[in-house]
């Protein structure tokens, strides 16, 4: 085997850390439990695993590419590093004041969440810098040293600064940074203007402190991780995924943690975006399921949706705008808590929840036999007949039906009057609707008809429950790719180095400054690629630019793709007419008579994606050799079902599984229910087809 081909992908999950070894062509993976006090623990373990499969040693590892939730974990626990943050007078309690937004708008209860800073540890320095970024009040350095003098005597690991339109000129910011350099030698420090420059200081407060608070916890963990993997012989790059979609490096993620929050989702996006362009699919929902949530992702002209602002911790049964804003480049998706390791609970109203809430891998489902004593999906899905239990991720760990039965009886049987079984069936339905009903709601707001996509279903619970959600969702066709219980770790080696460069700065277009534009654009074009190198000095890298643009006078933006001519030559027609072009697309017509204005401009510089080459379909032409029977509930019939079981690694391209199955592998079980067929195609995919279309 050649050494300069063996890449590592590792993601570490709420449950699971996943690790998959491409070495020369073939791919060798493994799921391990998460050890959350050393989260190198499993990556350790798992990389010892494959790398014996692959028949290589760890020290033939040319390249590691992470993803991690700890970033997120971190946050959502409240367990990071103590922080202070200093702002401009005036504005130390912006992000515990939020927006005069209401998630939930007839709740005359409503608890907003607490700040991630308590008010004691947010301080303020006079100064002041207008919304041209002109300075209206000088700052000197002996008023910042009064300040950070307080804050090293409080003993602070880290500090956070954020000052009004720093965005547009940092000089406040950076004179800030160097007193607390000085004066506290140890500290963390992070600042506005590198971590997030964009308007709207709710949001972006809130993200530097989101950087300074994670900020000890990454740096001491990639730190343990490198010495770690020294210690096991392995001396190569370690890259990390960022919530863009692209690949930093290890520096570049200890310096902006945040940027990290949704690493593993992302790794999954980039995974199905590369599986549609294999099969020339321009319509696709991505459906991630992992352990602890679920993640759908809409992907159109095989490349994932991307936004500017998202929010984690939300304390509203995920509900939108109950959480926290990260202003950074992200791919769009919605998350509930929707995992395997889900909890289920009767409300006051009688009703089966599921989520947010994750049994997680300590002590995990009542199945695991590790202590766990409440109902979560695994559970369901166990006592339903989906899961076998002698073979649950390729046997390493031993399913018990009966304590899954008595936590479904204890928690939700005895106050619903319900047997086992059905209780399992209520909260498998639940959760079903819970996800269909997330998914229903982002193509809505993006303006999109679910009933013309194929569904691409990944992670270790999703092939489990797609076929429903399909069912639920009128989607005719699901594709379940090789690989897919590991898929997010996939999508890490199929992902390119890139990084987005934004800036606000606000301009009319009554008021258009080509010149402006032209210099604002290569400076952001300049600090991507520099990004970029720092992973690859040789890569060829190209970029790709955007601006956000809305009528004058509303509150949000939508993205305008520019291309590297319009970038080039800024013109103020031809921006005008591509804003009105996805505008009317999105809210079906223009607005007459108003101005329209740029709030945001960015700059992606990546290096070119996966080359991939058109798969020749298979329409299916032999019967499948079947492996034995089982049997399991089937939802849409409401009722237990006789069927076929089917090994995955027995299968060959162009087999047709025409029977209620269950279709089994090391790493995920997939269902295929009465209303689908299956057909393998010539690359190993599942392909899901509802039959009234497939014959």
């Amino acid at each position: 085997m050649t050494q300069n081909k063996a890449r590592l992908g590792v993601d570490i999950g709420g449950t699971f850390t996943d690790v998959v070894l491409e070495v020369a062509g073939a791919s060798h993976s493994t799921k391990v439990l998460t050890t959350y006090a050393a989260p190198e623990n499993a990556i350790i373990d798992g990389m010892h695993q494959v790398c014996a499969k692959a028949g290589v040693t760890p020290a033939q590892i040319t390249q590691i590419i992470h993803g991690t939730t700890l970033a997120t974990n971190a946050l959502i626990e409240r367990r990071g590093a103590k922080t202070a943050l200093i702002t401009t007078e005036g504005f130390r309690d912006v992000i515990e004041m939020r927006t005069e937004s209401r998630f939930e708008q007839y709740d005359l209860n409503l608890n907003l969440p607490e700040p991630l800073l308590p008010r004691q540890r947010r301080y303020t320095v006079p100064g002041r810098i207008d919304a041209t970024g002109a300075e209206l009040i000088a700052l000197t350095r002996t008023e910042v040293e009064l300040v950070v003098d307080a804050i090293a005597a409080a003993g602070f690991e880290s500090v956070a600064i954020g000052l009004i339109h720093s965005y547009l000129n940092p000089a406040h910011e950076r004179l800030v940074a160097d007193v607390v350099a000085e004066k506290m030698p140890g500290a963390m420090i992070s600042i506005s203007s590198e971590v997030s420059p964009q308007m709207r200081e709710y949001e972006r407060f809130n993200t530097v402190v989101a950087n300074a608070y994670i900020k000890p916890l990454m740096k001491s963990y990639l730190g343990r991780l490198e010495g770690r993997l020294k210690d096991e012989g392995v001396d190569c790059n370690i890259f990390l995924m960022h919530s863009g979609g692209g690949i930093i490096s290890i520096e570049n993620a200890a310096d902006f943690p945040v940027r990290l929050v949704e690493s593993g989702p992302a790794g999954g996006a980039v995974f199905a975006a590369n599986i549609a362009a294999r099969y020339g699919l321009d319509k696709v929902l991505s459906f991630d399921m992992g352990g602890t949530t679920a993640k759908i992702c809409l992907i159109k002209d095989q490349t994932p949706k991307t936004s500017r602002v998202f929010e984690v911790a939300r304390t509203y049964r995920f509900k939108k705008g109950s959480g926290m804003p990260i202003s950074i480049p992200v791919i769009d998706m919605v998350e509930i808590g929707a995992g395997g390791g889900s909890l289920a609970h009767v409300d006051a109203m009688r009703q089966i929840r599921v989520g947010p809430e994750s049994a997680g891998s300590e002590p995990g489902p009542a199945c695991y036999g590790r202590g766990g004593d409440k109902p979560a999906v695994t559970d369901a899905d166990l006592v339903l007949g989906k899961l076998d239990p002698d073979n649950f991720a390729g046997g390493s760990i031993k399913l018990h039906t009966d304590s899954s039965k008595d936590a479904l009886v204890n928690t939700l049987g005895e106050p619903l009057d319900m047997d086992a079984r059905t209780a399992a069936f209520g909260l498998a339905e639940v959760v079903d609707e819970n996800m269909a009903n997330a998914a229903r709601v982002h193509a809505v707001e993006n303006g999109e008809d679910l009933s013309d996509y194929t569904m691409i279903a990944f992670g270790g619970a999703a092939p489990l429950h797609a076929a429903r959600l399909c069912e639920k969702l009128g989607i005719d066709r699901c594709l379940v790719p090789p690989g897919a219980g590991v898929g997010s770790a996939i999508g890490f080696l199929r992902a390119p180095f890139s990084f987005e460069a934004n800036r606000s700065v606000y301009m009319r277009l009554s008021d258009f400054d080509a010149a402006k534009i032209t210099d604002l654009l290569k400076d952001l074009q300049d600090e991507a690629t520099g990004f970029v190198r720092n992973c690859d000095a040789a890569a060829d890298i190209g970029s790709e630019f955007k601006v956000y643009m809305r009528y004058t006078g509303q509150g949000w933006e939508i993205p305008i793709t520019l291309s590297a001519e319009q970038a080039a030559q800024p013109d103020a027609d031809t921006y005008l007419s591509l804003f009105e072009a996805d505008y009317a697309k999105l809210f079906g017509r223009t607005v007459e008579g108003l101005d329209v204005e740029i709030t945001v401009w960015s700059v992606n510089a990546t290096t070119p994606p996966e080359q991939v080459d058109l798969i020749a379909q298979s329409a299916g032409s032999d019967t499948a050799v079947i492996s034995g029977k089982t049997g399991f509930f089937d939802a849409g019939l409401g009722r237990h079902i006789s069927g076929y079981l089917y090994d995955r690694t027995t299968l060959s391209a162009g087999e047709v599984i025409d029977f209620p199955a269950r279709i089994v592998e090391s790493e995920t079980t997939i269902i295929l229910p009465p209303s689908r067929k299956a057909i393998v195609q010539p690359d190993g995919c599942i392909d899901m087809i509802a039959k009234g279309d497939a014959q």
